[in-house]
């Protein structure tokens, strides 16, 4: 993937990306004593969990299956509600879905009927957006995910990275503050997920959005985060709140050059030994 510039001031240092002081940004999202209990109670997805999502920084939420990370997701889209505490945007609870939170799911989602920009500028009709501007969005969008050759094709002819990218336009040309993405690549083969992780490095450059990721690769969550959030097995209580220190604040273009960074080993190191134990203590 080509080089890019980013929206806001950074400087480029060995194919890495400059960021921003990710501290001194207010928490767009707060989760306050989150309980989720299902079945009348006879099951609990997630245990009185709090935490405050920070502004324009990728946070991936990660766990051993089962550990509750999609339904926190959820519960911040407003799909579901909490049974106790409550998740707050900007100080006020959500009740429900909206415009300044988008999702991308693992599943398809694209409308067969529909071309390739008219998936994208659907949101945007719904929203009421000027025709004009629904046409100028989607282009814009379909030029950041590399699919601008494809706006008249339709779904079935489309690949599956190619489907996931064009979901990924829709979510942001409705131009959202917080963007969700619930295991977006799962489905995908090894060299396109790493293709779409790449892809996303450079929409974060551009967007400099609020993004939540949920994802059962550890590799994906050290390349594409800057803060980690280890959910422990069902009922899932956070384990561990990992910052990406060894980053130094920077973001990679290309995935093999993370790899080489010192810190990485030893980062990858205690999730996996993270990961083991919570997957013995289901087992034993």
């Amino acid at each position: 993937m080509k080089l890019v510039e980013p929206r806001h001031p950074a400087a480029f240092d060995n194919n890495s990306i400059a960021g921003q002081s990710y501290n001194q940004l207010e928490a767009p999202i707060c989760v306050d004593r989150v309980t989720k209990e299902y079945l009348g109670g006879r099951r609990t997805a997630l245990d009185a969990v709090s935490v405050d999502i920070n502004a324009n920084q990728v946070t991936a939420l990660i766990g051993p299956s089962g550990c509750g990370k999609t339904t926190l997701l959820r519960l911040i889209a407003g799909l579901e509600y909490p049974t106790y505490g409550d998740v707050k945007m900007h100080g006020k609870s959500i009740r429900g879905p909206g415009p300044e939170r988008g999702m991308v799911f693992q599943a398809y989602t694209s409308f067969p009927w529909l071309t390739v920009a008219e998936n994208v500028a659907r949101g945007m009709k719904i929203q009421g957006v000027p025709k004009k501007e629904q046409q100028e969005r989607a282009e814009h969008f379909l030029r950041l995910v590399h699919l601008e050759e494809f706006a008249r094709s339709y779904p079935i002819e489309l690949s599956g990275g190619m489907k996931q990218r064009v979901a990924i336009a829709r979510a942001l040309a409705q131009n959202p503050e917080v963007l969700l993405l619930d295991e977006p690549f799962g489905a995908l083969d090894a060299q396109v997920t790493w293709e779409m992780e790449e892809m996303v490095v450079e929409i974060i450059e551009r967007e400099a959005k609020t993004i939540i990721l949920v994802t059962h690769d550890i590799q994906e969550a050290i390349y594409l985060a800057d803060r980690i959030i280890f959910f422990t097995r069902q009922p899932g209580r956070i384990k561990a709140d990992l910052q990406m220190d060894f980053k130094n604040g920077r973001r990679f273009l290309k995935k093999e050059d993370l790899l080489a960074e010192p810190g990485y080993l030893d980062m990858e190191k205690q999730l996996y030994s993270m990961m083991r134990e919570e997957i013995k203590g289901q087992t034993s």
